[in-house]
């Protein structure tokens, strides 16, 4: 079936010029260039697969570069932070800044030979029965031209947080102050002097809470679900190194009760401040839910002091105040939602059976979330951070690659049998600054031919 489906999109191309541009990958595609992206190319390259990573962008991890805030640092420490078969540079600090992960990346995707082709929107992919590969479309450019990748695997790796959850609120429209959301928040010095109230009290909702202060505004903070705060570090130690070291030998019960006697001795009693716990200690919620636990880089002193004022819910909003659900009404100059992100899988992936249609995650929990049908895996779904991306990355490549060499062997029976011209030429990957590769993506795409030229090929390609 491959080799009808290879004759019909070669004679497309000869009758009808315009047709969209088919590009057979002999390894895994790749959608997404961050993190995760990377993580998995650099696994397969290191098992002697090559694969081709699609980016909407036009750089690496373009969520750290412009959907985060200046002062953001890893909020665990590097050691668990790290892609795999490349660690972080000694001289980087524990926690490292955004810029420094940034800088890490790039270097990560240098050090394996990484070229991603930029600029490339998936805007479908689905397993095609009928040739038994997947078939990747793409919106290219300005000019958003289309293009079609086939492949024997296909490896989503656009993440949890691929995009911005903005809440409907009554009132939202009326309200004149600026409303944003953090992924367009840099850093507090517009807000000098203002009254601003943060929507969320996750680890970025506290953050940039901490962040205002620091630029003398005056911020509120949302809280309307049960939260729970750890200290960063316990004993000189950072919590979640310690917590992983504790798992080993105790229960996660017994590990999450002496999390929460160390936090009450070193941070007090959070009720007191409006934060309530949740009944369910913090790593079995972890587990249960994936909901992480704030770890306190110093918002929770200033909440002491007064400096940020804890909030029930949001009730509607007016031109230039809040009301909140217990009765009380402020006036504020701005509202930065801390909502979080979502998953964007289903507005492109034709498939069910692997991620839910509601929330674009994985159907299974991790640590099964990895692999699907039909060649399809994920990465970076296990609500775990980088540690989950880089169990997930290693686990892919490895079972890839029990089966590279036979389908390795069988593509290039295709490409000798009607393309043989592909072999004995090179390939331009689309991108910013496209480089030159030999066989990995084969291009099957026909220029411009005069009438002999087309005849000719017509011969080699088949009716």
């Amino acid at each position: 079936m491959m080799e009808e489906y290879l004759k019909e999109m070669g004679g497309k191309r000869l009758h009808d010029y315009d047709a969209q541009i088919v590009n057979m990958v002999r390894g895994p595609v790749i959608v997404g260039a961050g993190p995760s992206g990377l993580a998995v190319a650099a696994c397969l390259k290191h098992k002697g697969i090559p694969s081709l990573i699609l980016e909407r962008s036009d750089c690496l991890a373009s969520m750290w570069e412009f959907k985060t805030y200046d002062r953001l640092r890893l909020h665990l420490p590097k050691q668990f932070c790290q892609l795999p078969l490349l660690p972080f540079p000694k001289n980087f600090p524990s926690y490292p800044t955004k810029h420094q992960f940034l800088a890490y990346l790039k270097a990560y995707a240098l050090h394996f030979g990484i070229k991603p082709a930029f600029n490339n929107t998936v805007v479908s992919a689905e397993f095609d029965r009928r040739i038994g590969f997947w078939r990747v479309k793409t919106e290219q450019g300005l000019k958003k031209e289309m293009t079609e990748y086939v492949c024997q695997w296909l490896i989503v790796a656009t993440g949890e947080n691929a995009e911005a959850v903005v809440p409907q609120i009554e009132g939202m429209d009326y309200f004149l102050g600026p409303v944003i959301h953090t992924s367009s928040y840099k850093r507090g010095s517009e807000f000098s002097g203002k009254k601003v109230l943060v929507v969320g009290c996750g680890n970025s909702g506290m953050e940039v809470c901490l962040d205002l202060c620091d630029y003398n505004a005056h911020p509120s903070l949302v809280v309307r679900d049960t939260v729970h705060i750890l200290p960063q570090q316990m004993f000189g130690k950072s919590t979640f190194g310690l917590s992983m070291c504790l798992l080993k030998w105790f229960p996660i019960r017994l590990v999450d009760r002496f999390l929460l006697l160390m936090s009450r001795l070193m941070l007090g009693d959070t009720a007191q401040y409006g934060l309530n716990r949740p009944k369910v200690g913090p790593l079995e919620l972890k587990n249960l839910n994936g909901k992480t636990p704030v770890l306190d880089v110093g918002t929770l002193s200033q909440i002491k002091c007064g400096n940020i004022k804890v909030c029930r819910g949001i009730s509607r909003l007016t031109e230039h105040a809040v009301e909140f659900v217990d009765g009380k009404v402020e006036k504020f100059d701005a509202i930065i939602l801390a909502t979080g992100y979502k998953s964007k899988v289903p507005s492109w992936l034709k498939e069910r059976e692997m991620f839910n249609e509601k929330d674009g995650l994985p159907r299974k929990g991790f640590p099964n979330g990895w692999k699907g049908e039909n060649g399809l895996y994920s990465v970076g779904f296990t609500k775990r951070g980088l540690l989950g991306t880089s169990f997930d990355a290693k686990r892919i490549a490895e079972d890839i690659k029990h089966c590279w060499k036979v389908v390795q062997a069988t593509h290039h029976h295709h490409v000798i049998k009607f393309f043989p011209q592909v072999l004995s030429s090179t390939c331009i990957i689309p991108g910013p600054s496209p480089q030159r590769h030999n066989t990995n993506l084969m291009f099957f795409r026909l220029e411009k031919e005069t009438k002999t030229q087309k005849e000719k090929d017509k011969g080699l390609l088949g009716p």
